[in-house]
């Protein structure tokens, strides 16, 4: 600042300036008009907000005419005709109220501890608990997944609002707000005692129980009453999350809750630091797992349709909105009416040939699961698991599976185990005793023109519970030769350039990583074989070459697009990175294997002409009042395949049925196409088939992976595939496969798939099916007429002293993609060589044998011609040799004079070679 004479002059100048003092009137007036906006806008936006609030206030429920105990209308649903063929388990099954004098005072704690700490204190909503909620999301960098509601707003969410689906962003504020409102009215209404017991009465607690009397039940099988402070913290672990949480299934997960839920009670002064390592301590894990049996709940036992149906609702209705506890909450007690896709005649003709034993093999065998609780005098308690008793016996019996001759041979096993474990004194706390009879099956069927799954079976043997494995559903299974088409000739005759046609070389033929491919028939080679061959014979190598032609990638992108969400591009399994997008996919060779439901939902993509439609298990569901919450009518369908592909494979599956692998199968009264499949050493069996009215899929194995070596075991997918789809068709009359529009019939050589040579191919010549536009064009590249050389099964040069006059088939040229496959391959042993000539054109060359002008001029070549030919003749005697001895009743025949001239293409002289 300038303090010297002409500094303080401008100053006082720049005081007396009317347009400095104007300049800063307008300031002040502007500053002014700004802070009145600004309040008023405030008033104007508070006023604004509040009207909003109070009318969403006004459109709540009237808490006098609301209650927060369920109705408890039971669940009905309805096969396709509208008959009636489920009631689902009712409120008062699975939830079990009780007093607030049951509840003991650890459990109440508990929850309140880990789900409202504040409980106690607030008047319905928790301020505090928003605040730190919202600190916590912006901490976590927007996430704001912690709640804050309390178990007032929690009881309300949960048995008022269970109507609501969908909801757009300002609907859930709108639920959000009434809510709040709602918890305060009903905290000056009822007490906090009758809220939390309400709460408790009300929870969804996983394993379909409903109420913590339902879970003491469930899991500890006692009262909640008798509930230690271990059990409660256990129980009260499973709200955030019941499936997660679940102390059966994800005891690790309750495990880490649970000990939140102590330290959390401990750190409110419900319980003291002793208290809480006393329970830490308490291995009540093993008490569940060990003495797991169903109870509460109805006597009703719903079938595996029924079942697979409720897993469908409940994970609908919580991606439509709903919570887990009011989804159960609505399933089980809000009255639905479920209009499910069951067809009750189809369904019926599953059950009896299912349940028939006669159908099934004799000498079934008992796959045991066992549970044992063992109390010594001294209190200590001792839990034998599946696992111990597999061990114990391995130790003794080489080979150990859990398999059984018969029930009593395994009861005999059971009764030398406990003689052997059990001490003098001991007792027995639990004992659970499961066999299950061996092999299981499986079969979906669906109509495919709708995508309806019309019945289902998911297993073998009495079934004692509801929602048990359904192998229909929840069991992975690895597909076999069932996804040679799907993984590799649909796509390749869709998007790859191959045709029925196409020829591929049936030889030793290795994966990247060196394995050779096996045929299921064992080590004999066929040589040349069209695409529909490979498919009538279920050729394990031309499927791996195909497979490799097209690339993994796009056989991955064609299963993704089938509707397989088990496939994997990637996954770490104990350090190790395991993906489907490699060769042995194409013989079903994966991570983790398919669902049946989903594999029969790919096959019924080929029947519906290459549409493939989401397999559904109910069209809609409407609530107590007659609104419909869930509306899947509407099929969810995209082509995956040109209807031009989908006939061709058709074509081609049709000669598995009445020529190939799957010819059992065949009933006569209909067109049938479909594929069998079999894993290595037949632990797993499959056909996937279908009609022009329906697609089924028949799955048989063990649930141990055990060898099927019985040969009635080996087809038992198709023997029941036969007898269900036989009894369905009965009555229906005669379908044809039909050609759509499209496709046309040429001739080709059979040998080649390409155009046949007039007078070369005559004897070869085959009709087939094709797209238009990918008819062959080029000429057949195998039959050669002209000399071959004897020695080397190769185009003779004119200097050849074993070339035979005649018509002959040459090896085409491999593929660049498929050489380093062949095993021994080098470019000479196919009949072709692709070269570059003088104007950089490429063109194909003939290979012909060694026997050159300079070979034939070379220093001691008549011994050398001796030796060829003495070396032709024992390799021609040895043939015959091997043919004679594995045809002795043939004739001999007759033996070419030593002197000769041998002209039989050795039969190892091949790509592969």
């Amino acid at each position: 600042m300038n303090y010297g004479k002409r500094g303080i002059v401008a100053q006082a100048r720049a005081l007396n300036s009317g347009t400095d003092k104007w300049g800063k009137k307008i300031s002040l007036f502007g500053l002014y008009a700004a802070l009145s906006l600004m309040i008023g806008t405030v008033i104007i936006g508070s006023s604004a907000g509040l009207g909003v609030f109070n009318g969403i206030r006004d459109t709540s429920p009237d808490i006098t005419n609301i209650s927060v105990t369920p109705k408890g209308f039971s669940t009905f649903v309805y096969d396709t005709d509208g008959n009636q063929i489920a009631k689902l388990v009712s409120t008062d099954s699975n939830r079990i109220p009780v007093t607030w004098d049951m509840i003991p005072e650890n459990l109440a704690n508990a929850f309140v501890a880990i789900e409202d700490n504040r409980f106690y204190e607030h008047n319905g909503i928790d301020i505090q608990g928003i605040i730190r909620a919202g600190v916590e999301g912006i901490k976590s960098g927007g996430d704001f997944s912690q709640g804050a509601s309390t178990i007032t707003q929690q009881l309300i969410k949960n048995n008022v609002f269970s109507g609501w689906t969908n909801e757009a962003t300002m609907q859930k504020i709108k639920r959000k707000i009434q809510e709040q409102y709602l918890a305060v009215q009903l905290e000056k209404t009822m007490s906090k005692q009758e809220i939390l017991l309400n709460y408790l009465n009300t929870i969804n607690l996983g394993s379909n129980t409903l109420g913590v009397q339902a879970a003491s039940l469930r899991y500890f099988n006692k009262s909640c009453s008798e509930l230690t402070l271990s059990e409660s913290a256990c129980i009260a672990a499973i709200t955030q999350n019941p499936s997660r949480y679940n102390p059966i299934t994800h005891p690790e997960k309750n495990a880490e809750r649970r000990k939140k839920v102590l330290n959390d009670m401990c750190k409110y002064g419900f319980i003291t630091e002793v208290e809480r390592d006393s329970a830490l301590e308490d291995d009540v894990y093993s008490r569940i797992q060990n003495v797991n049996q169903e109870t509460g709940g109805d006597s009703t036992i719903n079938s595996y349709f029924v079942d697979a149906l409720t897993n469908d609702v409940l994970d609908d209705l919580i991606a439509a909105g709903y919570n887990e506890t009011q989804a159960y909450t609505l399933l089980y007690s809000g009255g639905l009416k479920i209009y499910s896709t069951q067809d009750s005649k189809i369904q019926a003709i599953c059950d009896e040939v299912y349940q028939n034993e006669e159908n099934y093999p004799s000498g079934t065998k008992w796959l045991l699961s066992y549970e044992l609780s063992v109390q010594s005098p001294d209190g200590t308690v001792t839990n034998h698991s599946t696992e111990m008793y597999q061990s114990y016996y391995k130790e003794r019996i080489k080979g150990f599976n859990l398999l059984y001759s018969s029930e009593e041979a395994a009861q005999e096993a059971i009764d030398a185990y406990k003689a052997d474990v059990m001490g003098e004194g001991d007792t027995v706390l639990g004992e659970k005793i499961t066999l299950t009879p061996q092999p299981q099956v499986s079969i979906t069927v669906e109509d495919h023109s709708t995508g309806y799954v019309v019945a289902m079976v998911g297993g073998r043997g009495q079934k004692t519970a509801s929602r048990t494995l359904n192998r229909a559903t929840d069991a992975y299974r690895q597909p076999g030769s069932t996804f040679k088409v799907l993984s590799t000739y649909a796509p390749g005759i869709d998007s790859a350039g191959l045709t029925l046609a196409t020829v591929f070389n049936d030889a030793p033929f290795a994966y990247d990583n060196g394995t050779l491919v096996k045929n299921w028939w064992g080590s004999e080679y066929r040589g040349l074989n069209t695409v529909r061959t490979a498919i009538r014979d279920s050729m394990n190598v031309i499927a791996v070459e195909a497979f490799t032609l097209i690339t993994p990638q796009l056989g991955y992108d064609y299963l993704k697009n089938f509707g397989f969400t088990t496939i994997t591009d990637g996954v770490v399994i104990n350090g190790k990175v395991y993906s489907d997008i490699q060769q042995s996919t194409a013989l079903g060779g994966l991570t983790f294997g398919v669902k049946n439901i989903e594999l029969n939902a790919a096959y019924a993509a080929i029947a519906n002409g290459g549409v493939y439609i989401e397999p559904k298990l109910y069209t809609k569901i409407v609530d107590h009042d007659g609104n419909v919450i869930i509306d899947n009518t509407e099929p969810k369908s995209k082509r995956v395949l040109k209807e031009t592909t989908a006939f061709l494979l058709t074509s081609a599956m049709s000669d598995v049925v009445t020529s190939g692998t799957g010819g059992s199968v065949n009933f006569g009264t209909t067109a049938i196409a479909g594929k069998t499949g079999t894993t290595t050493n037949y632990v797993d069996v499959w056909f996937a088939g279908y009609t022009n009215y329906y697609t089924a899929t028949t799955w048989t194995g063990y649930d141990n992976n055990a060898h099927m070596g019985d040969p009635a075991e080996k087809n038992l997918s198709k023997t029941m595939w036969r007898k269900v789809m036989s009894k369905i068709h009965e009555d229906l009359p005669y379908s044809g496969f039909s050609v759509p529009s499209g496709i046309v019939t040429a001739t080709v050589c059979s040998r080649s798939g390409k155009a046949p040579i007039e007078g070369l191919c005559n004897g070869t010549l085959m009709s087939e099916y094709f797209e238009e536009g990918t008819v062959p064009t080029e000429s057949c590249d195998v039959h050669y007429a002209g000399t071959m050389c004897a020695i080397d099964g190769r185009p003779a040069t004119e200097f050849c002293p074993f070339k035979t006059a005649g018509v002959f088939e040459l090896t085409p040229e491999v593929p660049a993609a498929l050489q380093s496959g062949f095993v021994n391959y080098t470019p000479t042993n196919s009949a072709y060589t692709t070269v570059t000539d003088e104007n950089g054109n490429e063109v194909r060359v003939l290979n012909t044998c060694h026997h050159t002008g300079e070979f034939m001029t070379q220093e001691g070549i008549d011994a050398i011609i001796a030796a060829e030919q003495a070396q032709a003749i024992a390799a021609a005697q040895a043939a015959q040799a091997a043919a004679q001895a594995a045809n002795p009743e043939a004739p001999a025949p007759e033996q070419p004079a030593a002197d000769s001239v041998v002209n039989e293409v050795p039969a190892d002289v091949s790509a592969g070679n």
